[in-house]
């Protein structure tokens, strides 16, 4: 390396050290104002920087508080990894009441789609939607003020089964069962799975996901339920089997910040069983901070509450399975958050359909709700309806 090349490297890295100091100093004022200015709502990105400057912090780890109510909608991974469909959702629900985002961490095929340095949540098989930027883009939602959830499916997990076929469900013969669809579930009560679970849950709280939904966290519904074997639960009633499952989950998470929240099939907030899949209003309150009912009019059976078509009938569904819950929550109905359908089926669904599930929640006492569209298409003239 010739002489002027090398005084000009040394020049430039001189340059470069006396920019980041001068950075520094920037975010430390900043964060000096805003505390001695009493604003408590001072952008925790300057805290963060100042941490990181310090070497004592990382961007990760920043978390929003729980809205008041929570109106959120619903993204894919597939979504948050492509940039522009995203920014492009992002400014149609810009300036409406939409103040929470959900986003796939680990979905319904059980790849997973944030980064993380663990060997064992990365798997060739694992990476579908790959979103590689995840923690700057939650940091990005916080900044816009959005409450960020991360939702990990559970149980129903084909790339795990592939993995691990003795944790899986499987047929009498001893090989992995699969539903209708083709897809494999974990049996419930497969301790060491419940540790890869807890796994995902952390990296993903520690990226800055505000909450993690889980969803999926049930026996299997359909396929050869004749030819099918659970090898851990064995004879153990189901709903004692999710009941020690989320158990041991509240405990994990228990020392952190961490919100937890668990979907329930939508027709558990009138069924005082268990459906045959585990699911239990009553087990599942006191270990969760938000139980999210699906009650999606269009998931309900023909003349269910006397409906010929519930689906044609939002308001009447909604109204009706949340009021139940609220009953059945007792003292804790502020845990109470339902799925609402934004998605053609059974009927289409217009911006009036949508709103009169919102005002079905709010009518039965309730304040927030979550959209679920899987197109991530939201009907635009439904969601400035806000209690």
């Amino acid at each position: 390396m010739n002489k002027a090349r090398a005084m000009k490297m040394k020049k430039e890295k001189k340059f470069a050290t006396r920019k980041r100091f001068y950075f520094f100093l920037a975010a430390v004022s900043l964060a000096a104002v805003l505390v001695v200015g009493g604003y408590t709502l001072a952008p925790k990105w300057a805290k963060a920087t100042y941490e990181r400057e310090l070497g004592t912090g990382e961007l990760r780890g920043t978390h929003l508080p729980t809205p008041e109510a929570v109106r959120g909608i619903y993204i894919t991974s597939c979504v948050a990894s492509a940039k522009t469909i995203r920014e492009k959702i992002l400014k149609e629900i810009e300036g409406t009441a939409i103040n929470s985002i959900v986003i796939d961490v680990k979905d319904y095929s059980g790849r997973i789609s944030i980064p993380t340095e663990d060997p064992t949540l990365v798997t060739k098989d694992s990476k579908g939607c790959f979103v590689k930027d995840m923690e700057q883009f939650v940091a990005e939602l916080h900044e816009k003020g959005y409450y960020v959830i991360g939702r990990i499916s559970v149980f129903q997990d084909p790339v795990y089964a592939k993995l691990h076929p003795e944790l899986a469900v499987q047929k009498k013969d001893g090989s992995v069962w699969k539903d209708r669809k083709g897809l494999a579930f974990i049996d419930v009560s497969a301790r060491p799975f419940w540790d890869y679970i807890v796994k995902i849950g952390k990296e993903s709280y520690n990226l800055g996901f505000d909450e993690l939904n889980f969803d999926y966290m049930r026996f299997p519904t359909d396929g050869d339920m004749k030819d099918i074997n659970f090898p851990w639960t064995l004879d153990m009633e189901k709903k004692e089997a999710l009941r020690q499952f989320f158990g041991y989950l509240h405990k994990q998470f228990r020392d952190s910040k961490a919100v937890l929240s668990v979907d329930f099939f939508g027709m558990t907030t009138t069924d005082t069983g268990d459906m045959n899949i585990g699911q239990y209003l009553e087990f599942a309150l006191p270990y969760f901070d938000y139980i999210a009912p699906m009650v999606y009019p269009s998931h309900y059976p023909p003349s269910w509450n006397g409906l010929a078509n519930p689906a044609a009938n939002p308001y009447e569904v909604v109204k009706y399975s949340m009021e139940r819950a609220y009953m059945r929550a007792s003292s804790t109905p502020h845990k109470l958050r339902p799925w609402l359908q934004d998605f053609n089926l059974g009927a289409t669904y217009t911006a009036d359909m949508v709103m009169a599930q919102m005002k079905a929640v709010y009518d039965s006492g309730l304040t927030s709700w979550m959209l679920w569209s899987p197109s991530n298409k939201y009907t635009a003239g439904a969601l400035n309806f806000a209690k």
